[in-house]
């Protein structure tokens, strides 16, 4: 239980104490690293039941990140996926898709 509050709760400060910029790669890979890594591993190929980021494309990144903020079901992590999703702006989303697209690879 505790696990489960203080995750989404840890993410919503990152995501919010300082927002995200396109061109700021540093930010970015720090919070791909201390959230996103959690599930989909440190070099994005995915881990258990968490998908591959590597080798994805930035408009497959931006339409699943703006889907989970919207509420919209996508699969069976969505409630998973949701608080992360929630709060990102449109630009704090590109900058995730770029980043995933840009520098995690699928080999």
């Amino acid at each position: 239980m505790i696990k489960h509050t203080i995750l989404p709760l840890t993410t919503f400060i990152l995501l919010t104490a300082a927002p995200l910029r396109a061109d700021d790669s540093n930010g970015v890979a720090q919070l791909f690293s201390q959230v996103c890594a959690n599930c989909h591993g440190p070099t994005g190929k995915g881990m258990a039941s968490f998908p591959r980021l590597a080798g994805r494309d930035s408009d497959y990144i931006t339409s699943r990140l703006k889907q989970y903020r919207a509420g919209e079901m996508v699969g069976a992590n969505t409630p998973l996926m949701r608080p992360h999703a929630v709060n990102l702006t449109d630009e704090e989303i590109a900058a995730y898709a770029e980043y995933i697209a840009t520098t995690l690879s699928s080999k």
